[in-house]
């Protein structure tokens, strides 16, 4: 007996377009998902940190927590945790200490955005 071979249906060109863009779409709902969870993790992490840098009240300890904290961290969880990341964070968190104002923001934002902006010194420009 011959064994027949079924040669694939083809596809309309229409079914395919179409799932490339449900495709692309949820790809680009996802990472902005990530990126909006990510900034609402390093401004808190910011939040935390100047909150207990300013608990002290002294610039050594905040300095030596800094330091320190992004060590481990940088360990467990990259570069995106080193000192200069850390600090970027703390300034984040003073320069919008409201929550709910930053929540607005974040969603629309990435964390390149934010840290252009919190840079800025003139609070209008901001």
């Amino acid at each position: 007996m011959k064994k027949i071979i079924k040669k694939p249906t083809s596809v309309s060109r229409s079914l395919v377009d179409e799932i490339r863009l449900l495709i692309n779409k949820t790809r680009q709902q996802v990472a902005a998902t990530v990126n909006s969870s990510l900034v609402a993790l390093y401004w808190h992490i910011g939040k935390r940190m100047h909150r207990e840098i300013l608990k002290e009240k002294r610039a050594d300890y905040g300095e030596r927590i800094v330091s320190t904290l992004s060590r481990q961290l940088t360990v467990e969880f990259g570069e995106g945790f080193a000192e200069k990341g850390l600090r970027h964070m703390i300034h984040f968190a003073e320069v919008f200490p409201d929550e709910q104002i930053v929540s607005t923001l974040w969603r629309q934002l990435t964390w390149s955005h934010f840290r252009e902006i919190i840079y800025l010194k003139d609070e209008l420009r901001r």
